[in-house]
């Protein structure tokens, strides 16, 4: 059994959000050397209203805490049951959260080692897929007296612990537990407080020195595990380095999904250039090759490209010498001539001619039709894919983690917004196209997406 004290949390909230709502019950059960030494609970008066579809939910009306005591009347004796013992909780960040942001209302700041059953059910049972507490009262048959109420949630986690070391080796258990409850190992700059507030759903996180200049912005479909990765791996890499000694604070915003997450990601690199991010810094001049199959290829910049007409040009280039550089390749690899491609200036045969690594259409030796085939061929793997649908698009992101739902419109590959209800999505489908630029990063993150996503949820507009 384990081998630390040990209280089984469960609270029971008028909400979801850990600072503006407020806790309508606690329930504690302290365990020593695997043998329940007390189980003590008690309704709170939330000093705010209980919404109905809580009280339905819980059975806990505003009449039953009216003349109860507040958290605040009470927290000496939390404390006390609380103090010294390992917290274990279902989905623990959330329980842990509240009592966290209730004792520091008191002016006291709360820290216990943490145990998550969720997690712990999940390192033990890899094989299933849903780890919540009716998921797993149905799978080893457990079963609660009183289902979403503080003590009888509680009970459950004792009795799922049970089964844990009567299906287990108890060293094997330990092993886990041990894990799970070791901290991780922060950077100077940020305290275990920083930390446990990240949502474990999708979205982006903000990295910030002491002067709160953005240093690093990421994207993650878990925003916790992510951040800490940065700081596990921080031995090995030189930029994961100098990003633990500079990071003073984080900051994050949760999305739907991964594609709101990479839209988002995007955006803020673009907008606040943090040090560390390279590969979506700011582009000057967003550069493409256009070519109507005749004339010479021209390289014209973002501004004369009109997305409607992108399948017509070929590559996306984040510079005009990147895309200049991209035909003197084709030319090499094709024997195509400098001069038809628009590369070289001046009279008579091409300098590659003379080298024999052109065919010589600069020299009469081959037809211009021929040439302009064999050109055809060479640019067909740079060739912009068109927009596949016959015009807006919405595509629909839930998250069953923050119950968040984003509906992301595009059109001709440009991103004009994220709706969350129908007025929103109305406003954003009269958007005109001309309206919104054109933007790479968008163009390769929705293709990619699109790839990779086949089953999406997708809206016509």
């Amino acid at each position: 059994m384990l081998t630390q004290d040990t209280v089984f949390v469960d609270i029971e909230t008028t909400g979801g959000n850990a600072v503006r709502d407020r806790i309508t019950e606690v329930a504690i059960i302290t365990v020593s050397e695997g043998q329940i030494v007390s189980e003590w609970s008690t309704l709170i008066n939330p000093l705010v209203r209980i919404p109905e579809n809580i009280q339905r939910l819980t059975g806990i009306s505003n009449d039953m805490v009216m003349d109860l005591p507040s958290f605040h009347d009470i927290y000496k004796e939390i404390l006390e049951k609380l103090h010294g013992n390992v917290f274990v909780a279902h989905n623990a960040r959330f329980d842990y959260g509240f009592l966290k942001n209730e004792f520091k209302r008191c002016d006291i700041s709360f820290k216990s080692p943490v145990l998550c059953t969720v997690k712990l059910s999940r390192n033990l049972f890899p094989e299933y897929k849903r780890h919540n507490l009716d998921s797993i009262m149905q799978r080893h048959g457990l079963t609660c007296r009183a289902r979403h109420r503080a003590m009888g949630d509680a009970r459950v986690l004792y009795d799922f612990m049970q089964v844990l070391y009567s299906q287990f080796d108890s060293n094997d258990v330990e092993e886990v537990i041990q894990r799970l409850l070791k901290r991780p190992s922060l950077p100077p700059g940020l305290i275990e407080d920083d930390i446990m507030g990240l949502p474990e759903g999708p979205g982006v996180y903000l990295f910030y020195d002491k002067h709160h200049i953005p240093i690093y912005i990421g994207k993650s479909i878990n925003i916790h595990d992510r951040v800490l990765s940065h700081f596990s791996s921080d031995h090995q890499s030189a930029k994961e380095m100098k990003i633990s000694q500079n990071i003073a604070s984080i900051e994050y915003i949760e999305t739907a999904g991964e594609l709101g997450a990479l839209i988002e990601e995007s955006r803020l690199i673009k907008k606040l250039l943090p040090t560390y991010n390279r590969r979506l810094r700011r582009y000057n001049s967003l550069a493409t090759i256009k070519w109507d199959g005749t004339h010479k290829p021209e390289i014209i910049t973002a501004d004369l490209l009109d997305p409607c007409t992108i399948e017509k040009h070929f590559g996306l280039f984040k510079s005009n010498k990147k895309a200049k550089d991209t035909l003197l390749n084709l030319a090499k690899d094709h024997q195509l001539c400098l001069k038809s491609l628009g590369l070289e200036k001046g009279k008579g045969p091409c300098f590659a001619f003379q080298l024999n690594k052109c065919y010589g259409v600069c020299a009469g030796k081959e037809s211009q039709e021929k040439h302009d085939l064999r050109t055809a061929i060479a640019f067909q793997p740079l060739k912009n894919k068109s927009w596949p649908y016959p015009g807006k698009i919405g595509i629909r992101e839930y998250s069953k983690y923050n119950r968040r739902t984003d509906i992301h419109i595009f059109n001709q590959w440009c991103y004009l917004g994220v709706a969350h209800n129908d007025p929103e999505l109305r406003q954003l489908s009269l958007f005109q196209d001309q309206e919104i630029p054109f933007d790479l990063d968008t163009y390769k993150i929705l293709i990619q997406y699109l790839k990779k996503h086949p089953d999406l949820e997708i809206i016509d507009i």
